[in-house]
């Protein structure tokens, strides 16, 4: 239980003190109200004795009284009635709240720190009110009148007879059968006559003469003569005088108010009195210190409308309602004894003394002695018949039966003289009077008494008080017997059924345990008697037992927060609205973040409701709100309820404050980090055969590995622009801000662009929310066109529209649980600052088919797709956390966050804006396949733009044509049926030989230093106007590789007008091209040992072309035609066909393989003469009747795009291997080195939807050694297979700078003419001699010094066989020198003496340059056998 203000000690003698009525008359009465106090009001707070009183008991022993106090009541003839009851204890708890400034106890209970009151001053009240206002019963006597003080005027005519007449109605109503009520203690009461007399206006004189004849008529000791009203109420205001009464009657007043508003009830009072307030505490015959009685009946009480209690008649007449009202509307501040100076107040507190000392307690010692001495006289009589009638009757000694078995035997009553009640009598007196061991025998005694009369509600009374004379005897003789009280309480309860005595009973024992620690018992005690029958008990008893969990040696919080919420709930079904929300606020502290999310749920739900209900709405609002953010685990139905019910309470909360800031609302969630925001307009959907170029959008993915191909593609271009070098104040562009990008900067977006914020929502509950008239928040600050700021900053979206636009959402779904994104468009229409804050929505549900809890869903004026049941208006702000910083040391050491500053856009003037369109765009192509599609610009800004370009890191995927494009069709139905190519038709004649052209690769964009990726788009006069739109051819060629390929393009573009904060823009596009597999060509290229060179020297090659068809049948192609081969080199080209078949058209089915061989010679000297280093010599060898132009767009195109990324593959080797390679190897290198393409240019017949097609294709082969192989597409790279494992580390061995051997072999070119065969008549002459020309060509550049040694080598046994029959005749070595490319030739003569078929291929020759001092010698493996037949004739 919580602490009390009183003592056990204190508080039990001053629930039973003894009792005394008083009678006034109308005079007397008249004088006390001039004090706005009835008489026994007016002697209230002086009630209680300031000095010990002795007495006597029976055995003449003097007792010594302390703190003795008497309670004096007006008479009333009516018992009070329990619905009365009930409204005054209901008011006295409602009454009585914490104070504010209350300190609360911090208990810490294990990981508990509980913020509890210490104190429940309204369950002490309402203990003390209950104790006050219970009914006298037959069967105990200590709430009986045990005296009557008999008050008249000293102004009235005949004071003495006015006593007479109050003497006789005291008596009337005593013995009277007519009045049951109120209860006496004796028949004898003692009767106390006082004179009241007005000091101020009355005749002392007369007052003093009608005392004396008072004290000669009723003895010194029976009457007194009060003094009282020394001043006039006019003087009141003068002088401040203590008001003693205002603590027992002030609350009392406020609630009489109130209660008057309950509608009229009659209430009356003694017929002397001359106000109805009179009657406010004679509803119960005790008033002690505590709240006067005051019956409205409580309002959940069933019974209370029906009850009759209000009409309390009295003796003599009834005063109507009306007085009541007249009451109600007198001042509030009324001064109680005011015409009373200090004086009188101690004469009232003699007078209580006097009437004490001389009246009351001698008459309580006398009775006491009459009942003592009754007792002793009539024990043995009396007890002796009664037990000898028992035994006659039952014949032996009744056995103890338990209380269980003695039913229906409460109804015994015993006659009033009854010996049994007399012992009770003594025993009560005897507790009055605080002689607590003979009390306790007496009660004892009784007891027995009456429990073997088997009158069980007299022997419960007697052992609820033996029980507490035991525990209140002086040195603790026994110690508490808890099993009386506990019998007493089980038999008022389940025999008797009188609740009021067993709550009583509870109270007490309970207090008592308590000041004995024995909280357990205690609380085991309150929660006993809760029962239906009251909820204010019920509640406060849980109440209670909550205080003695939590004040237990070991706190029991658990069981206290469990407690406490039960006693909530009771309040809460008593009305006791505040303390059913203190109680669960309390609980809370236990329950609250320990993943009890039900019970949290629960008592969160009770708060907002009490809280609504008491109108503390913001609190209501912050628990309702409670119950929707944390993650519920109740049903779809409640959490449904409980959405319902916190937007009832929000929108009563806005409604107080229309005018306010818009509050922030709870759900949906919103995931900040996730918010997305995009610069500029959607992108349009494809129109037919019109595609938009993809750019970015919001249902992209964010792509780490793109964002940064993309980045690199923007810095490439950007450098190209500004001379080779990124400008250090360059940021790539980035249209889509989210939580992967760069945010630390502010944004830039233009003017009359949208912005839309992407923000993402989940709805944590099980039930659908709806939200309307969603739109973002904003505030902005405009910039005037000189770039001052304005004063002003304008805020907030409906202000402002023709600065920025804001979209509306009418309506937003999010279902159940659902994780959604919305997406909010703000139009910018002005520069400056702009700042998104947040959202703001209305936030619903879906309209359910009921109402659940009583809250009926409110007719909403919403009409849309979904039936809005309620919604309140709110906002959430989207506050973005910016990136951890981690850079420096104090940043490492803290937590620090950078800026996040994505949702705060500068809006800057007007960029032009280009919008894209493909036409014809393929999305399949075979490998090498020429597509022609094009590509529309439109500038859909006001602003012009210029400097358009595209770069792609494919960029021989692509050509917008080269300098020579103009002959090409320009619109897209013009080109329906044509060639990609450019195309003339040829004779027949000229199927062999080769048709050259030449063109340099300048023209082609392939400039020297230039990078090839960037692309400048041929616009017309390079500026694109506002609104125009121009299109443009562009020749697609299929990746060589077969598969899904993604080719990003990057269009750059400038605005004419240089700004300053924006220089470029960007557009994006990602073409995906889905290649399948179409020709496989490979390619050698060999020296020619003819040395018939029509052309003039330089030597031939020849050219070995395979050509495979691997295409798999999916695509529908029937077969590939190759139409036209062509080369194209610097100093090479194609001369002929050599293995040309009877078939013109080269035709390849699926997997077949042609061959091909070319003639190839070297450009005339004049061609390479005039020949800058970037021109090449484009040759065509026709296997159709129609050439196409290699040396035109598209075919050159793709070529110089193909040579170009060749290169770039190419170079970074190449120039490695010039730093470590002598100049004299490279000189060597030289020579075996070619730099011919070959190009094939072919048809494919595609059956597709039974229409054939044809497509064309190109694919391009570059030969850069001889006797290497070339291959048209890239090699797989085989992986090596596992090496063992090396423990040891292998010494650097120096490269060799020895040239290999297929370079020596092509330093010098030999060749050997002679008769192929000789007859010879060996019978003749033996020896046949054949001349042989040894021609020597030097295929470098450099002089050569040459040595040819004729001996034959005899190391290998093979060549003796060969050799062994024929020598060489003369020198047998020669030493010569050849100038660059200069051919010699040597006469030689060989010696046969068989005939026979014989090699003459054995001149080793040795060549070194002429300043270098190593000899190599030239392999001759790659040179022909020359084959020499010796005939015989």
């Amino acid at each position: 239980m919580a602490q009390c203000v009183q003592s056990v000690h204190e508080l039990i003698p001053d629930s039973f003190v003894p009792c005394v009525a008083a009678l006034c008359s109308d005079d007397a009465e008249r004088l006390t109200r001039l004090n706005h106090l009835s008489f026994a009001e007016l002697l209230k707070p002086f009630t209680r004795l300031t000095s010990e009183v002795h007495m006597r008991d029976p055995n003449n022993q003097l007792h010594i009284i302390k703190n003795l106090k008497i309670a004096v009541s007006n008479i009333i003839t009516q018992p009070p009635q329990p619905g009365a009851i009930r409204k005054l204890l209901s008011d006295v708890v409602s009454g009585s709240q914490p104070a504010d400034g209350l300190v609360a106890n911090v208990i810490t209970a294990g990981d508990y720190d509980l913020n509890i009151s210490a104190t429940t001053p309204w369950f002490e009240a309402y203990r003390e009110t209950f104790l006050q206002s219970m009914p006298a019963s037959d069967h105990e006597f200590l709430n009986h009148y045990l005296a009557c003080m008999l008050v008249a005027s000293s102004s009235e005519a005949e004071p003495m007879e006015q006593f007479g007449k109050l003497s006789q109605e005291q008596h009337r109503i005593q013995h009277n059968n007519d009045y049951s009520y109120p209860k006496w203690f004796i028949p004898n009461t003692l009767k106390y006559y006082v004179l009241l007399h007005d000091v101020s206006a009355g005749d002392e004189q007369r007052a003093e003469s009608i005392y004396e004849e008072m004290k000669q008529k009723y003895g010194t000791q029976g009457c007194y003569l009060l003094k009282i009203n020394s001043r006039t109420s006019n003087q009141a205001s003068d002088e401040q005088i203590p008001d003693p009464w205002s603590q027992y009657l002030q609350k009392n007043s406020i609630q009489n108010q109130e209660s008057y508003e309950d509608g009229p009830c009659t209430i009356s009072s003694n017929k002397n009195s001359d106000s109805n307030l009179l009657s406010l505490d004679g509803l119960d015959n005790e008033v002690k210190d505590g709240l006067p009685n005051n019956f409205r009946a409580h309002p959940l009480q069933l019974d209370s409308s029906s009850d009759p209690s209000n009409n309390i008649d009295g003796p003599d007449h009834v005063k109507s309602a009306s007085s009541l009202h007249e009451t109600k509307k007198a001042n509030p501040g009324i001064i109680h004894g005011a015409c009373l100076t200090l004086t009188d107040h101690d004469r009232i507190r003699q007078f209580v003394q006097e009437f004490t000392f001389r009246g009351l307690l001698p008459h309580i010692e006398k009775t006491i002695r009459q009942l003592n001495d009754q007792l002793i006289s009539r024990k043995g009589l009396s007890r002796s018949l009664f037990s000898a009638t028992k035994k006659w009757f039952s014949g032996s000694k009744v056995p103890e039966k338990s209380i269980n078995e003695l039913k229906n035997t409460s109804g015994l009553l015993y006659p009033p003289e009854a010996p049994e009640l007399q012992i009770r009598k003594m025993a009560d007196l005897c507790f009055l009077v605080q002689h607590y061991d003979l009390a306790y025998s007496c009660y004892h005694t009784a007891k027995k008494d009456f429990l073997n009369d088997q009158a069980m509600l007299y022997a419960a009374g007697a052992l609820e008080m033996a029980a507490v004379s035991a525990f209140l005897q002086q040195g603790a003789a026994r110690p508490y017997p808890a099993h009386y009280m506990d019998t007493a309480i089980q038999t008022y309860r389940d025999i008797c059924k009188n609740m009021v005595l067993a709550e009583r009973c509870v109270l007490l024992s309970a207090e008592i345990l308590k000041s004995q620690s024995k909280y357990s018992e205690a609380a085991a005690l309150l929660i006993r008697l809760t029962s239906e029958d009251s909820d204010l008990r019920s509640a406060l008893l849980l109440e209670q037992a909550a205080h003695c969990f939590i004040n237990m040696k070991s706190p029991m919080v658990r069981k206290y927060a469990f407690h406490m919420i039960l006693a909530g709930h009771r309040f809460s079904k008593a009305g006791q609205k505040k303390h059913a929300l203190r109680c669960y606020c309390q609980a809370m502290q236990v329950y609250k973040g320990k993943g009890w999310s039900l019970a949290e749920d629960h008592i969160n739900f009770t708060i907002g409701r009490q809280s609504y209900t008491l109108r503390q709405l913001d609190n209501a609002v912050s628990a309702f709100r409670h119950i929707l953010i944390n993650e519920s685990k109740q049903s779809a139905a409640q959490q449904g309820s409980f959405l319902r019910e916190y937007l009832y309470v929000y929108k009563n909360v806005s409604q107080l404050s229309p005018d306010g800031p818009l509050p922030q609302l709870p759900l949906p969630y919103i995931n900040s980090s996730a918010t997305r925001v995009f610069f500029g307009h959607d992108r349009r959907p494809a129109d037919g055969e019109k595609q938009a170029a993809t750019h970015i959008s919001l249902d992209q993915e964010y792509d780490n590995e793109s964002s940064q191909q993309w980045r690199e593609l923007e810095e490439q271009v950007v450098a190209l622009v500004n001379k080779g070098v990124i400008p250090p104040n360059f940021h790539p562009t980035q249209y889509c801000l989210n939580s992967f990008s760069d945010n630390s900067r502010f944004p830039l977006a233009v003017v009359e662009e949208p912005i839309t914020v992407e923000v993402a929502f989940r709805n944590p509950l099980k039930v659908p929310l709806l939200l309307t008239n969603m739109s973002l928040l904003w505030k902005f600050q405009p910039k005037d066109c000189s770039g001052k700021n304005d004063e002003e900053v304008k805020e907030l979206v409906t202000s402002e529209p023709e600065m920025i636009g804001t979209e509306v959402i009418s309506e937003f779904l999010i279902n159940s649980e659902e994780s959604k994104v919305a997406r909010l468009k703000l139009f910018p229409h002005h520069i400056g600052e702009l700042h998104i804050l947040g959202i703001v929505y209305n936030l619903g549900t879906v309209q359910g088919s009921t109402a659940v809890d009583g809250i009926g869903a409110l007719p909403g004026c919403h009409t849309g797709k979904h039936s809005l049941s309620m919604s309140v208006r709110g906002r959430q702000d989207l506050e973005i956390q910016g990136p951890r910083l981690n850079t420096t040391k104090e940043e490492k050491t803290s937590i620090t966050y950078g800026p996040d500053r994505r949702l705060d856009p500068i809006i800057v003037e007007e960029m032009p804006l280009l919008e894209v369109f493909f036409i014809h765009f393929p999305t399949g192509l075979l490998c090498g396949e020429i597509r022609k599609a094009y590509v529309e610009f439109v500038n859909v800004s006001k602003c012009p733009l210029t400097g358009l370009k595209v770069v792609s890191k494919r960029p021989e995927f692509f050509t917008f044509g080269g300098n020579t494009t103009a002959l090409t069709p320009l619109s897209p139905s013009a080109s329906e049926n044509c060639s990609a190519y450019k195309t003339v038709v040829t004779e027949s004649t000229s199927v062999c030989t080769a048709l050259t052209s030449s063109a340099s690769s300048v023209d082609f964009g392939i400039g020297i230093g230039s990078q090839p990726e960037v692309i400048p788009v041929p616009l017309p006069d390079t500026v694109l106007l506002p609104g125009a739109s121009v299109q443009l051819p562009l020749w697609l060629r299929g990746p060589d590789e077969e598969g899904v390929h993604e080719i990003n393009f990057l269009f750059y573009y400038e605005s004419v007008k240089k700004l300053p904060k924006i220089r470029h823009r960007i557009l994006r596009h990602t073409a995906v091209i889905c290649t399948s597999r179409s020709l496989n060509v490979r390619a050698t290229v060999c020296r020619s040992n003819s040395l018939e060179d029509e052309e003039g020297r330089g030597g031939n090659m020849l050219v070995f072309v395979d050509v495979e068809n691997i295409n798999t049948s999916e695509a529908g192609v029937k077969e590939f035609h190759i139409v036209q081969v062509s080369s194209s080199s610097k100093h090479w080209k194609l001369q002929k066909s050599v293995n040309l078949s009877e078939n013109k058209d080269a035709k390849l089915g699926s997997r077949e393989k042609g061959k091909f061989c070319f003639k190839a010679i070297r450009c005339k000297e004049k061609e390479v003469a005039t020949q800058s280093s970037e021109k090449y010599t484009f040759a065509d060898i026709i296997f159709g009747n129609e050439q196409i132009i290699s040396s035109a767009s598209p075919c050159a195109d793709f070529f110089y795009r193909s040579l170009s990324s060749e290169l770039k593959k190419v170079q970074p080797s190449a120039h490695a291997e010039k730093q470590s390679i002598e100049d004299a190897v490279r000189l060597i290198q030289k020579c075996s080195e070619v730099d011919l393409s070959v190009v094939i240019l072919w048809k494919a017949y595609v059956v597709e939807d039974s229409k054939q097609l044809i497509l064309e294709g190109q694919h391009h082969v570059v030969l850069h050694t001889v006797g290497k192989e070339a291959y048209s597409y890239p090699q797989k790279q085989e992986p090596p297979e596992m090496e063992p494992l090396k423990f040891f580390r292998p010494e650097n061995t120096a490269v060799s700078s020895r040239p290999s051997v297929e370079q020596l072999s092509s330093l010098i070119k030999t060749s050997l003419h002679y008769p192929e065969s000789l007859n010879h008549p060996f019978h003749q002459k033996s020896l046949c001699l054949v001349p042989v020309t040894l021609l020597l060509s030097n295929c470098s550049k450099a002089d050569v010094d040459v040595i040819v040694d004729l001996r034959h080598k005899t190391t290998s046994p093979e060549s003796l066989e060969i050799h062994g029959s024929f020598t060489w005749l003369g020198q047998t070595q020669y030493k010569l020198q050849l100038k660059s490319e200069e051919i010699h030739s040597l006469q030689l003569k060989a010696c046969f003496v068989h005939t026979g078929v014989y090699n003459l291929g054995t001149p080793r020759v040795f060549a070194k340059l002429s300043d270098q001092v190593t000899v190599f010698e030239t392999s001759q493996q790659n040179s022909m056998p020359a084959l020499i037949i010796i005939n015989n004739v």
